[in-house]
C-alpha cells in the first residue's frame, strides 16, 4: 500500500474556541428573585431611580436654575469677579501641581511596590491608602503639626523664605497628600496583571533601564495611568477640608473655589455660589465622562485583540491540522 496516496484524519482535534464578531445580542436579564419583569423588578427600579433622583438629579437641576435664575448677564457677572477668578487661578494650580507631583511620585510608588520586595512592603501598601481613610480635615491638622510656623519643620522653611501653612505651597501639599493613592492604585494592577517577562527580555537585549520604561512598562500602563491623573484632578478640585485648615481662607491669596463657594453661602449669595459650582462640577463631570471614554476604549481594544489572536490561532491550527502527513 502507498502510504503516500493515503489521508488519514486525526482521530480527533481540540475543540477551538469559537469568536463571534457579529454584534452581541440583547441577553434577558437572570431570573432571579426579581423575576425578570415581576413586580419586585418593578419596584427595586422605582426605588433606584428614586433615590438617585433624591440624592443626584434634584440638586442638580437645583444648582443649575439657581445659577441661570437671574439670567445669563448675572451668571457672567458673578464667574468673573475677581475674587472668583482669583479662586479659579489659585484651585487650577495646586490641582495641576499635585497632580503632577502624584504621577511622578505615583509611579515610582506602584513601581516599588509591583516591582520590589521588601520588608515593610505590607505595611507601605497600606500606608498608602491613608489618605482614603482619614477625614480630609485630620489631614490639614496633620501639616499643621509638622509645617506650622511654630514647629521645627515649619520655623526652619520660614527662615529659608519657604511659606506652607497659609500659603499656596501649603495648599499643594494638602491637595497632594488626599490625592496621593489614585494614580498608585490604578497602576499597580496593570503592572502586576502585565507582568516582567518583557522587560527581562529587553534587559537580556541590552536596553537600560530608562529604555525599557519607556518603550515597554509605560505603554503597557498608559490607560492606568490616564485613569489615575483624571481622578486625581476630579479629586483635586473639589477638595475642601484639608485646604480650609491650611490655607486661612485669605481673600485673593490662599482662598480656592471651594472655599469661596463655602464663604458665599455662609454670608447669603447662593447665586454666586451656585454659579462657581455650576463650573467646578462641569469640569468635574467633563473628566468623569473622559474617564468613562477612556475605560469603553480600553474594552473595545482588549476586546479585540483577544478576538484577532483566537481567530489567527484557529486559523493556523486548522492549516496544520489539514496537512497531508508525509510517508
Amino acid at each position: 500500500m502507498n502510504l503516500s496516496s493515503t489521508t488519514r484524519e486525526p482521530e480527533s482535534r481540540a475543540a477551538l474556541p469559537v469568536f463571534d464578531e457579529r454584534p452581541m445580542e440583547s441577553v434577558a436579564p437572570p431570573q432571579g428573585w426579581l423575576g425578570g419583569g415581576s413586580w419586585k423588578a418593578q419596584l427595586l427600579t422605582a426605588l433606584v431611580l428614586v433615590w438617585v433622583g433624591l440624592l443626584v438629579i434634584l440638586p442638580t437641576v437645583s444648582l443649575v436654575f439657581e445659577a441661570l435664575g437671574e439670567g445669563p448677564a448675572r451668571l457672567y457677572k458673578s464667574l468673573t469677579h475677581p475674587d472668583v477668578l482669583a479662586s479659579f487661578r489659585l484651585t487650577l494650580v495646586a490641582t495641576l501641581a499635585a497632580t503632577a507631583l502624584n504621577t511622578v511620585f505615583g509611579l515610582m510608588i506602584a513601581l516599588t511596590l509591583a516591582r520590589q520586595s521588601f520588608v515593610g512592603r505590607g505595611l507601605a501598601d497600606a500606608l498608602l491608602d491613608l489618605p482614603f481613610a482619614v477625614s480630609p480635615v485630620i489631614a490639614g491638622l496633620l501639616l499643621i503639626l509638622l509645617y506650622g510656623p511654630m514647629t521645627p519643620v515649619g520655623g526652619w522653611l520660614d527662615g529659608l523664605g519657604i511659606g506652607v501653612i497659609y500659603h499656596p505651597l501649603g495648599l499643594v501639599i494638602a491637595t497632594a497628600f488626599v490625592t496621593l493613592p489614585f494614580v498608585a492604585r490604578e497602576v499597580v494592577p496593570v503592572l502586576r496583571e502585565f507582568g516582567i517577562d518583557q522587560e527581562e527580555v529587553a534587559h537580556t537585549l541590552g536596553a537600560g533601564r530608562w529604555t525599557t520604561f519607556r518603550r515597554i512598562t509605560l505603554p503597557s500602563i498608559r490607560w492606568g495611568l490616564a485613569y489615575g491623573v483624571l481622578l486625581t484632578i476630579a479629586r483635586g478640585l473639589g477638595e475642601f477640608g484639608a485646604v480650609l485648615v491650611v490655607s486661612g481662607n485669605i481673600l485673593g491669596r490662599t482662598q480656592t473655589t471651594t472655599l469661596y463657594i463655602h464663604d458665599a453661602v455662609e454670608t447669603f449669595n447662593p447665586q454666586g455660589a451656585a454659579a462657581a459650582s455650576l463650573v467646578l462640577g462641569g469640569v468635574s463631570v467633563g473628566l468623569l465622562l473622559t474617564l468613562e471614554a477612556l475605560r469603553e476604549r480600553v474594552e473595545r481594544r482588549e476586546c479585540h485583540a483577544a478576538t484577532t489572536a483566537a481567530t489567527k490561532g484557529e486559523s493556523s491550527t486548522t492549516a496544520t491540522n489539514g496537512r497531508e502527513p508525509r510517508s
